[in-house]
């Protein structure tokens, strides 16, 4: 019974921030559809985070009910005249004085603003979040410079200090930050490497790290390494017992491993060194000639060595840019996924369900509030792209008739529609028993 304490503590947890986040997101998503349907002259009657019955509630001054039902797994604005909380259908019968004030009878660029507004919110919340990082953590300097130093293992010897502008590792001369990485692949592997800085105005060479140590800088969720509860900041000393001194090293182990179990010798910061077994996972990587390639992996990040860059304030346009790339680039790597399950070129198994997602929440909420915060971001877009998709019942599928609308003059007829919807209902439930099935039997 001890035994399952853990495990029964660590579900609870997932499932809490599990909930928060997709309260969070789905919170944004329905208060872009009510807020800009509102503007449009649309009444909304219900705005529910939740479904099922209703735990509390309140009624504003313009009649809108806000709820909070017991189902936390979604939510939805109902506004007058829908038939459903989808706004799927033709609608309920009203008063044709009120007309105007349903989602049905509403102008064509009315609907289309108020359905588009959801996933255009996921979008701007994850914008909002990207770019907040910018702003408060600030960006690296254009020089390369020292900022904050780590704590690196007994072994290491680690003379920079802070404010050196490091110009050269070894014989490699570092002009920025990419150079650094450069050097790391031709000057040869040692625990220890001369750096060249300027110091207080002086060129000196002080006993550094090598500049790409195996020190793990991030954690995959779901991954073999955040099973085996790794974490960011641990230092890589030995993979089956071989010394490990640069990354690449790691990744060659891993890679040669096959999928076998592996033993990690690991130092971590406050703790000293502790083994972890752990066996890679075959995934589906972006190639360099825009394809997939399959490659052994144990989910780390690392490359960074035993200090943090300085950093400079960014400005408030630099960041809100920033933050657009950071949620584009999320979309643009959602759309090329799904193409490539499409093709054949990567396997289902990446088709991941609520399990999988609700997995990386916690295991994201573990690592910390940042780290919560930003793959709240991460899921805000995915979901925002994902509802634009034109499968009926969600919005993308809407937007479809109402382009459809727009280039033919009429809506689709009722038993076209409601065939349709029909469909999508039926694509989305199999996608999701898809998932549910690939979280469970995928390996």
């Amino acid at each position: 019974m001890s035994e399952l304490i853990p495990q029964f503590g660590g579900t609870i947890w997932t499932l809490a921030a599990f909930i928060v986040a997709l309260a969070v997101i789905v919170t944004v998503h329905e208060y872009g559809h009510y807020i800009i349907g509102r503007l449009s002259g649309i009444r909304a009657l219900v705005f529910s985070i939740g479904f099922g019955p209703r735990l509390f509630s309140r009624r504003d001054r313009r009649g809108t009910l806000w709820q909070v039902a017991a189902i936390p797994l979604g939510g939805y604005v109902k506004f007058l005249g829908d038939s459903n909380a989808a706004s799927a259908g033709t609608g309920r019968a009203v008063d044709p004085a009120l007309r105007r004030q349903t989602l049905n009878g509403a102008p064509l660029w009315a609907r289309f603003a108020t359905l588009l507004a959801g996933p255009v919110f996921n979008f701007i919340l994850s914008i909002l979040i990207f770019g907040g990082f910018a702003l408060v953590q600030g960006l690296p300097s254009s020089d390369v410079v020292v900022g904050q130093i780590d704590e690196a293992p007994p072994a290491i010897v680690n003379d920079l200090r802070t404010g050196d502008r490091v110009i050269a590792i070894g014989d490699q001369p570092v002009e920025n930050w990419s150079d650094i990485g450069a050097a790391a692949q031709v000057l040869p592997v040692a625990p220890q490497q001369d750096w060249t800085v300027i110091r207080n105005g002086a060129e000196i060479v002080v006993p550094g790290p090598d500049p790409m140590p195996a020190r793990i800088s991030g954690v995959a969720p779901r991954s073999a390494a955040a099973d085996a509860g790794l974490r960011a900041g641990d230092v890589v000393m030995s993979i089956e017992g071989q010394p490990v001194t640069r990354f690449t090293q790691m990744r060659d182990a891993v890679e040669a491993a096959q999928g076998q179990a592996i033993v990690l010798n690991v130092w971590r910061p406050g703790e000293g060194r502790a083994d972890y077994t752990l066996a890679p996972k075959m995934q589906d990587l972006p190639a360099a000639d825009g394809g997939y390639e399959q490659r052994w992996l144990i989910g780390v990040t690392g490359g960074s060595s035993y200090f943090a860059p300085e950093m400079r304030r960014a400005g408030p346009v630099e960041a809100l840019w920033l933050g657009v790339r950071q949620t584009w680039e999320i979309i643009t790597s959602s759309l090329s996924g799904m193409w490539a399950m499409i093709t054949g070129q990567i396997g289902s198994c990446n088709l991941g369900g609520a399990i999988s997602i609700a997995e990386s929440t916690g295991q994201a909420a573990s690592a910390g509030g940042a780290n919560f915060l930003w793959w709240i971001a991460v899921l805000s877009a995915a979901i925002g792209f994902l509802n634009l998709l034109p499968i009926p019942v969600l919005d993308g599928g809407h937007l479809m008739f109402y382009t459809w609308e727009a280039i033919t003059g009429h809506p689709p007829s009722d038993r076209v529609l409601n065939l349709l919807t029909a469909i999508g209902m039926a694509a989305v439930l199999s996608l999701m028993i898809f998932g549910l099935t690939n979280d469970i039997f995928c390996p």
